[in-house]
């Protein structure tokens, strides 16, 4: 009994190191949330099922197209690295292009 007590408690302590040095999941534009429909899980999901990979950056911002309202998500896929913007009120995907030489 005594043994699998120390394993819990070094399993907790391990669990609270790692929640304090990992920084809160945040992204850019976060503030703009509640404005959105669609989540910001949702909209990843939509993006990655355009163009699978794993996401680098993601944001929410305000851009021409669609409602004007937007999550834009860079996915990088071996050497290719692409944007893909999904609008945060319908859940449409507005762009789906290889990121340029001078990303924003």
């Amino acid at each position: 009994m005594a043994m699998l007590y120390r394993r819990h408690m070094r399993f907790g302590a391990l669990s609270m190191a790692l929640m304090f040095a990992l920084p809160a999941m945040a992204y850019t534009g976060e503030k703009l949330a509640k404005e959105a429909k669609v989540s910001i899980g949702q909209a990843r999901a939509i993006a990655l099922k355009v163009h699978p990979g794993t996401i680098t950056d993601e944001e929410l911002e305000r851009e021409a197209g669609g409602t004007g309202l937007r999550y834009s998500f860079d996915i990088k896929n071996g050497r290719v690295t692409q944007e893909v913007g999904v609008d945060a009120r319908t859940g449409h995907v507005l762009e789906n292009a290889k990121e340029g030489k001078n990303p924003d």
